[in-house]
């Protein structure tokens, strides 16, 4: 009897773990291929093995520049396919899950099915195009493949990853995340100290952006620097390529996985870059709830409710499905839980005219083009800094700011049983704020305030209310605008200085925390320390470790808008740290802060929310930081008196970061931590004796 029990426990046992290995291919939708095509692209590969992609239409282009990618980071682009899918959990587990119940919250698939179709042909070609490159990678190199039935994929599943990535860009994620877990309620957003308002989810993206005109530069050129500040791995870890169309589409910039164009760089004529802006985007309603009815102007209202599951991966082969419900309301998606019932309204949502616009943009060869293609309005946030061989230069503050009544605090949970509260739709193009071609002859942004932008007497004026500008000032932001206003001739050689530069302002945030750290009660043996720091990160000062640490954890609090940490804590963590790995407090920076991409091990210097961004980092076994975000792709676009263009970029690594036995997974890393860049060989001719190979996908 025993041994029957036991033989049919293992056999049990055998059943579930042979339905947990096999469910979840089984369970998933095979996606139709894009229309069959002959597409025809050339791939050269420069000597740093930047893709230059070659085609006689767009969409040949686009073909190639999937399968370029996918020959450098095709394990990266998997995981993006399958998020667009709702089956990254079924890759890396609970993390993954997470984002695919975001997928499924938002709507991504609905939003696709629906507006897919109403997209111009030539962009649903690109689209096609590009989702053939991948399948045809994928056809090639099986053994690479690490979900089954995730290929082949179709320019549907192109379009979900934009619908699925971009809120994230203005902190929706993190929104979620406090909503579901322990983080407190955005809710009340007081102003704390140094203005930072508490309590409002938000993430750490970030990046630097600078442009000026001839009439303040030293040789009458016009200049535009795109210092991003992404992951250097990942989702939304940058890729350089250069594109080349038959039908006029040519271009050398920058994209993320997933995506069949740059976004960011430039053309013959113009150019722009993009830092994260940070306005109020997200509207939170708490919901007066009755089992799965709400109330809503006086009468109650089912919720829209649909049943989801979730693959979560446990090890090997053996994935959990996991059950979720997913709810809507009047005006967007529900969270449920503990604190309460809450429907989110966030910008952008349910729509796909970012597709088309960022589309549009890489093809302008002019202001009024530009400006025609950002007026589709499909990008939810963002700001854009441009500039072009005619010497214009200008920042959008690019939004798509929800229709809100007056009368309510948007900045607080709202009530949501009534529709006074809430308006469908958002502004239009005209209430973007536009700082264009300022009398000081310079922008930038370093995700602060738009109203720092220009200098004295060439700022934006204040913005209505209801958009819920923000007014967050960064040390990046308050020492970009010391820096130019001071120079007023400013040279290549100067712009490089700048963008390079490793200084805290005296007027920042950053140093009213530094003050505060040093006033607070204990760490006598920390204090003298850091008493003696120069108020620069350029490696060579005795206090630049300890000083970065502690900028670290101001900066935790203060960019994300929470209320200010203990300076006294702050400084004991820090000097525990150096003192526990090092036996000092007063390591050389360089032997604290690293680049390490496998072999590759280089000192670095810049720190948290400085101009040389080095902004997170992980704490190694050696006790040394190993940075992870911060300066990522750095392009320098200049165009000359005649309007000749031409441009330099880096990368912290190189064009191959996942694949350890490519020339080009680590070759940039040495120019960059010297702070030195490469030519971008725009122009075809250039690429005569520096092409690595060239070759037909």
């Amino acid at each position: 009897m025993i041994r029957r029990l036991a033989w049919g426990l293992a056999a049990l046992l055998v059943v579930v773990a042979l339905a947990l290995a096999v469910w979840e291919p089984l369970a998933a939708t095979r996606a139709a291929p894009p229309p069959v095509r002959a597409y025809d692209a050339v791939i050269a590969r420069d000597r740093f093995g930047v893709p230059h992609i070659f085609g006689r239409t767009d969409a040949d282009v686009a073909y190639g520049v999937a399968y370029a990618h996918a020959e450098d980071d095709f394990s990266t682009l998997q995981e993006v396919l399958a998020m667009t899918r709702g089956r990254l959990g079924a890759i890396t587990g609970k993390d993954g899950a997470a984002v695919d119940y975001a997928a499924h919250l938002l709507g991504a698939r609905d939003t696709v099915r629906r507006d897919y179709p109403k997209l111009p042909a030539d962009v649903r070609a690109l689209l096609d195009g590009y989702a053939s490159g991948l399948n045809r990678y994928a056809e090639r190199h099986a053994r690479e493949i690490r979900l089954p039935r995730l290929f082949p994929v179709n320019g549907e599943d192109v379009a979900a990853g934009f619908v699925v990535r971009l809120p994230f860009f203005f902190g929706l994620d993190a929104l979620l995340g406090a909503l579901a877990g322990d983080e407190p309620i955005p809710a009340e957003r007081p102003q704390g100290q140094d203005g930072a308002p508490v309590g409002q989810a938000v993430s750490e993206n970030g990046s630097n952006a600078f442009a000026v005109a001839p009439r303040r530069s030293a040789d009458g050129w016009t200049r535009l620097v795109s210092n991003s500040h992404q992951p250097w791995r990942g989702g939304v870890a940058w890729y350089e390529l250069v594109v080349h169309s038959g039908e006029g589409w040519n271009f050398a910039g920058a994209t993320f996985p997933g995506s069949p164009y740059p976004f960011l760089g430039h053309n013959e004529f113009l150019g722009w870059t993009n830092t994260v802006n940070r306005p109020d985007l997200i509207d939170v309603y708490r919901l007066a709830t009755q089992g799965d009815a709400y109330r809503y102007d006086g009468r109650m209202r089912p919720l829209e409710k649909r049943r989801v599951w979730l693959p979560v991966k446990l090890f090997g082969p053996f994935t959990l499905p996991v059950p979720r419900t997913i709810y809507r309301a009047v005006q967007g998606p529900v969270m449920r839980g503990d604190k309460g019932d809450f429907a989110i309204r966030y910008a952008g949502a349910d729509q796909l005219r970012m597709l088309e616009q960022y589309y549009r943009i890489n093809r302008a060869r002019s202001w009024d083009e530009w400006n025609r293609a950002m007026a589709i309005n499909g990008v939810a946030a963002t700001n854009f800094i441009y500039a072009d061989r005619t010497g214009r230069i200008a920042m959008v503050y690019n939004a798509m700011f929800p229709r809100r009544k007056a009368g309510f605090d948007y900045g607080k949970v709202l009530p949501g049983d009534t529709s006074r509260a809430f308006e469908p739709g958002h502004l239009g193009w005209a209430a973007v704020p536009k700082n264009v071609d300022p009398p000081s002859g310079f922008l930038q942004n370093a995700n602060n305030s738009p109203y720092l932008a220009a200098g004295r007497g060439s700022e934006l004026l204040p913005q209505p209310p209801l958009l819920g500008v923000e007014t967050d000032a960064t040390n990046r932001g308050t020492r970009a605008v010391e820096l130019l206003e001071a120079d007023r001739s400013i040279s290549q050689s100067d712009i490089e200085r700048i963008k390079y530069d490793t200084g805290v302002s005296q007027r920042s945030w950053a140093a009213r925390w530094f003050d505060r750290v040093l006033r607070a009660p204990g760490n006598d043996d920390a204090k003298p320390v850091l008493a003696r720091w120069d108020w620069n990160f350029d490696g060579r000062g005795p206090a630049d470790a300890l000083a970065a640490l502690v900028l670290r954890e101001g900066n935790k609090w203060h960019y994300r808008r929470r209320a200010p940490t203990d300076p006294a804590e702050a400084l004991k963590v820090s000097a525990d740290y150096l003192g526990k790995h090092f036996g000092r407090l007063d390591p050389p920076l360089g032997e604290v802060l690293r680049l390490r991409q496998g072999g590759v091990d280089l000192p670095l210097d810049g720190g948290p929310d400085v101009l040389r961004a080095m902004a997170l980092w992980d704490e190694a076994d050696d006790g040394r930081l190993a940075v992870r975000h911060g300066d990522s792709f750095l392009m320098f676009m200049a165009w000359d008196r005649e309007g000749r263009v031409r441009s330099r970029s880096i990368q912290p690594f190189g064009a191959a970061t996942t694949r350890p036995d490519s020339p080009h997974y680590a070759d940039q890393a040495s120019l960059f931590a010297a702070k030195r860049t490469k030519p971008v060989l725009f122009h075809p001719r250039m690429l005569r004796g520096n092409v690595e190979r060239v070759y037909r996908p």
